[in-house]
């Protein structure tokens, strides 16, 4: 077995990152990976403008609290004003233009409107009050997000506040995915009631084509191989022809159905098969296809091990492959509100729950085949090779929230 932090580099420094580019609409751009800087045409906002509804001034002209001005203009958002003439106010809108002059906004809870139609100022203001500069947010010409970075819902408002409607993007990664195993039925073509001995349902096969399509790739979802070595073998040489990565479930142990690891490498190459984590030791990644073009990746059957494996080790390497700059898991320390007194050899990832004493629960049931605990949970607790922990001691959280 190979631990963690060295399956890991040894699976970021496989990649080259996918070099074809897309040219795509922001608004289609939620989770993908800029392939281009992005530079600023222009400074956000475009001019001074005023953040409150109120009365904009001169901060010369209100020298004491209770001045009224005449007021000689109404601007809202939109509009753009006159030159504010000495001794008066305009009227202003959140987001209209700061009229030339002007160097402070009130807000309009502080003043009164008279009878003459001037205002009274409640309030001193002070200079360059409640406006937003020009370039305040971005100056023309910067750089505002840099290639590899993974688009957000908030990146795609940036974008758009720069004027842009379209972005440059690496293609999605096209994966090829199938799970092994005579054993595995698809919900909906048997009943409950009429599953024979030994069938179970393949669950797998919904959460990884979910997970897959949450990292930014087009999935190919191949159904279920039989537990038979040729039929493995086709299924690996078929997928290699068109795709960028195969993953597969199950089948990659050491068991005399288990064709994953002799088929790969009939096929390719295999670098490494077992890793020291709890759940997911048997985790296998290869080469396949032309000169190796096609990464290989085999996830463990078990459902837990399964979902556990694909977040700390196929996420990062799906990120990276799309050019991410930065795809690392980066837990934070919270109280174990539990206790878990027996050392392991293997690192071990805990099904865990935030409780609200701001502390940690765990599911007490931790077998790779319980999915309820991943459902219950929102999180995993890094947990060290031959490490015990005790209540209250501080350990590292890894919430699903940042990696899904």
């Amino acid at each position: 077995m190979i631990t963690l932090n060295e399956a890991l580099e040894r699976l970021l420094s496989s990649i080259k990152t996918l070099d074809d580019v897309e040219r795509i609409p922001v608004l289609q751009a939620d989770g993908r990976v800029l392939a281009q800087d992005v530079v600023s045409a222009l400074h956000v906002p475009p001019h001074d403008n005023s953040a409150m509804d109120g009365y904009a001034v001169r901060f010369a002209d209100v020298p004491a609290v209770g001045t009224a001005l005449p007021v000689s203009q109404r601007i809202a958002a939109g509009m753009v004003g006159t030159a504010l003439q000495a001794g008066t106010a305009a009227r202003i809108f959140t987001g209209a233009p700061v009229p030339v002059g002007a160097d402070a906004v009130v807000m309009q809870e502080e003043c009164t409107l008279l009878d003459d139609g001037s205002v009274q100022i409640n309030a001193l203001p002070q200079p360059n009050q409640n406006i937003r500069h020009a370039g305040e947010d971005v100056t023309r010409g910067a750089k505002v997000l840099l290639k590899g970075e993974r688009i957000t819902p908030a990146v795609q408002g940036l974008v758009a506040s720069l004027g842009l409607a379209e972005v440059d993007v690496v293609r999605r990664p096209r994966v090829a995915l199938f799970s092994t195993g005579d054993e595995l039925v698809m919900p909906g073509t048997i009943a409950p009631q009429d599953m024979p001995a030994g069938a179970i349902y393949n669950s797998n096969r919904f959460f990884l084509c979910s997970l897959l399509r949450r990292m930014g790739c087009e999935v190919s979802d191949l159904g279920i191989v039989p537990d038979q070595r040729e039929a493995t073998i086709q299924a690996l040489q078929n997928a290699a022809a068109t795709h960028d990565v195969i993953l597969t479930s199950g089948g990659v142990s050491v068991g005399e159905e288990d064709h994953i690891k002799p088929s790969v490498q009939a096929l390719g190459s295999l670098d490494f098969w077992q890793i020291a984590i709890k759940p997911g030791k048997p985790f296998a990644y290869g080469r396949l296809g032309e000169a190796g073009k096609t990464h290989f990746m085999g996830l463990p059957g078990n459902p837990v091990a399964s979902f556990v494996t694909f977040l700390i080790l196929v996420r990062p390497f799906l990120l990276r492959l799309q050019g991410l700059r930065d795809a690392a898991i980066r837990p934070v320390t919270l109280r174990a509100d539990f206790a878990c007194t027996k050392p392991d050899k293997r690192q071990e990832f805990l099904r865990v729950r935030r409780n609200e004493n701001g502390g940690l629960d765990l599911f007490p049931n931790q077998s790779s085949g319980v999915l309820t605990s991943l459902v219950w949970g929102d999180g995993l607790v890094d947990k060290p090779a031959g490490a015990t922990i005790a209540a209250g001691d501080m350990v590292q959280f890894i919430s699903y929230e940042n990696l899904y």
